[in-house]
Parts: structure tokens; sequence; C-alpha cells
């Protein structure tokens, strides 16, 4: 149920039966003259060939989790003492992308304590590797990068178990040879880890698989050693590190600082995504710059629509169709929803509403009360923008399609409570299809 923060041979060995006939050899006789025929012993008597039963496939025995300090130093020593470094310099520039969810591709409080780990676990043991800031400067030297997730998952490995481990998954790579040096994995169990987003990924108001995210887990989850980089990524880590810098003036609320980093990763190649367009409006707002920051939102809704998916965390009364009653966190969704209503008209678009709820609760009433909620952002979007009327429908979705799956049901899942509009195809001027674009 949502919460007070509610809004993925047999090989079969046959014996072969080899049939060894075994002549007689024949013996000659003194008379009479002509030879005798041969004595014929009896026919053997072969058994037939048996084959055997079909073995049943041995399960494969998941990895151990361990306490999440040792998983995260027992994975860092694997990629540090395994980097394939031959012939390299005995100093090695070496720069953090910082680590993130590789559900949600949010930073949190433990990845950034992994972050630290590491690095003093490198300046302590791995002196090779000189640590430097994750800056455009650095990346022109072409250093190696650093690079991880922290993703919960189910250690036996089924499909729809719940999220009982996290797993950690670490990569260096060398910006100068364009491939993967090292890997190393492991997995930890969720005793005292701290996954609540930091102050940016909290603050976000909007959802959006982005393509320089994608490139970021794929190219530490997906590859190994030997491996090129994962282009997505490599075309986009010099912005990265301007979002970066932008992210923690942030944090630190340093708010104008901020604003000026990301408009000026905005205007780097690869700068049109959703961490850059979050976080000027975050900026704008934090300000108190209203009319900016609901052009930005209208940004952010743009770019949603153009890929015809865009996810809002609005958070709902627990076990309610009604917002949230803290005036903090509900003081700008009216501006939301006008955004939301006003850039759909004006892309003349037709919307799927979808509602979505936490994986925790009784899975029949979280289906209706998402589809509760997805009626009431249907009706407050009409409200805004009569011109809609006919060219929405809603959908609840329950927690079958959860990002986070903890079922924590607070900062760390609020993504999970979220309502997307999906663009999907109108037949014509007041009529649509269920049928996506």
């Amino acid at each position: 149920m949502s919460s007070n923060f509610s809004i993925r041979a047999i090989l079969c060995v046959v014996s072969a039966g080899f049939l060894i006939a075994s002549a007689n050899a024949q013996t000659p006789s003194i008379a009479p003259p002509s030879p005798a025929p041969p004595t014929q012993n009896p026919p053997s008597t072969v058994p037939a060939p048996q084959i055997p039963a079909p073995s049943a496939p041995v399960a494969a025995v998941p990895p151990t989790p361990m306490p999440f300090d040792a998983a995260v130093l027992k994975a860092a020593n694997d990629l540090f003492s395994k980097a394939n470094l031959t012939g390299e310099p005995d100093r090695i520039l070496l720069v953090v992308d910082p680590l993130i969810d590789g559900n949600s591709g949010m930073q949190s409080v433990a990845t950034q304590t992994m972050g630290q780990k590491i690095v003093g676990l490198v300046k302590a043991n791995y002196p090779r590797f000189q640590v430097a800031p994750f800056t455009s400067d650095t990346l022109a030297k072409s250093p190696v990068v650093l690079i991880g997730t922290f993703t919960a998952i189910n250690n036996a490995g089924l499909p729809q178990g719940p999220p009982d481990v996290f797993r950690v998954c670490l990569a260096l790579a060398d910006l100068g040879s364009k491939k993967i040096i090292s890997k190393g994995v492991a997995r930890a169990l969720p005793d005292g880890v701290d996954v609540t987003p930091t102050a940016f990924f909290t603050d976000s108001p909007v959802y959006i698989k982005d393509a320089s995210i994608d490139g970021y887990v794929k190219t530490c989850q997906t590859t190994k050693s030997g491996d090129p980089i994962v282009q997505a990524y490599a075309d986009r880590i010099l912005v990265a590190s301007l979002i970066n810098d932008a992210t923690d003036a942030y944090n630190a609320k340093r708010y104008a600082d901020a604003l000026d980093v990301y408009r000026s990763a905005l205007r780097t190649p690869g700068g049109q995504q959703l961490r850059v367009l979050n976080g000027i409006y975050l900026a704008n707002y934090a300000l108190h710059r209203r009319k900016e920051a609901a052009d930005a939102f209208g940004n952010l809704v743009d770019y949603g629509l153009q890929g015809d998916r865009l996810a809002v965390k609005f958070l709902f009364k627990p076990g309610s169709t009604r917002f949230a009653t803290d005036p903090r966190l509900r003081a700008p969704y009216p501006m939301w929803l006008k955004e939301i209503a006003d850039r759909t008209v004006a892309a003349k678009a037709c919307l799927e509403i979808d509602g979505h709820t936490s994986a925790s609760g009784i899975a029949a009433i979280n289906n209706r009360l998402s589809a509760l909620r997805a009626e009431y952002v249907m009706d407050q979007l009409q409200d805004d923008a009569p011109a809609l009327e006919g060219h929405m429908i809603a959908a609840g979705k329950g927690s079958n399609e959860v990002i986070v799956g903890t079922g924590k049901d607070d900062a760390s899942d609020a993504i999970d409570r979220r309502v997307e509009f999906k663009v999907i195809k109108c037949d014509a001027p007041g009529a649509l299809s269920t049928t996506r674009k």
C-alpha cells in the first residue's frame, strides 16, 4: 500500500553398444582330402544399448551476500588487483564518476558511502592510482574512470522474487583505449544500508529513463574486461562532469551556482537530458523564481512528450486519492498540472495516464487505488484544459511496474508511487485509441 510518499543439453549421452563379432579360425583336416566345413560357434546374445535417463539441471548456487562494507571492499579489491594495465606508467590518473542506483539511476547515501570507501582503499593500498577530481580538465587527460552501480535484486534470481540483497558492480573504463580494463562484483546484505536519495534526486519531480544514465548502467553491468565502453556513456561523459558539479552545488544549497552550471551543461553537446532539465527547474524554484521555474517544468514536460513518456512524482495521502497535505510538497502541484495540460494541448497529443504504487500492501487494493489516483489526476488536467476531454484515458498499474521495488514507502522508493503520462495515438479529434505510438 502507498505511504505518505505515495504519488521490472541436456546432453543426452548415449552409450553406443558396439557389436564386436568374433569369427572362429578354421582348423584344417588331414582326411578326407577335402577340408571339413568350419565348426560354427552359437550366436552370442549382445544386450541392447542402455540410454541413461536425463539428469535434472543443476541450479546455480547464488553468490553468498556479505555485510555492506565487506562487499564494497571485496568488489573494489578485485577491481584494482585485476586491472589490466600492463605497460602503463607508474602513476595512473583515476577519476570517480559518482556511483548510482542501478534501477533508478539516482545517487543515494549508500552510493556516496561506497565512493568514499573505495577512494580511501585506493589511497591506502593502490598508490599506483592517483585520484583526481571528476572535471572537464581531468577528462581531457584521458584518465581511467571508476563507475559503479548498487542494485536491489533477488539473490536467488527469481524474476518475481522480492529484492533481498544488493548487487555491487564496479568497472574501470580507460578513456585512452576506450575499453573496460577491469570489473569487480559482490553482493551485500541489506542490513544497515541507507538508500535514501541525495537532495537533488529526492526533490526532482520528473523521472524518465534517460539515455545517459542507461549508458552508464550498461557500461558497468553488461560489459566484461576488454569490451569497449558503451558509446552512449562515452559521448556524454564530459557533460556528466558538469552535471556532477551542479548537483554538488544544489545539494549544498548553493542554488545560484547550481543554476549557472546546469545552464552551462545544457549548452554542452549531450546536455539535453533529464538531470539537466530537472536541475534548472529545481534551482529556479529554490530561488523563488516562479515564472522561470514554470517555464523550466514546461521544458521537462516537452522532453517527456517528445519521448512519448513522462513520469511525475505526485505524492498522495496514504490510502487516498488526494494529494499529500504537506504544503511544501504539494505547493508546486497546481503549476505542474497546468504545464502538463497546456503542453499536451499544444502538442495535440493524447495521453494514457497510469497510476503506480509501491510493492507493499495487498495487490488488488493497490491496483484499484492506483487507478483512482490516475482518474483524479486526469480530472485535474481536464479542469485546467477542457480541450483535453476525450483525449485522455486513465489506468491503474498497482505495483506491477516498480522501479525500485523495496516497498519501503519512503523517499528511497518514491518513484514507485508515480503517475506516468504516455503518449498514445489519437484516431481523430476528440477520439483516441489505446494503441501507443
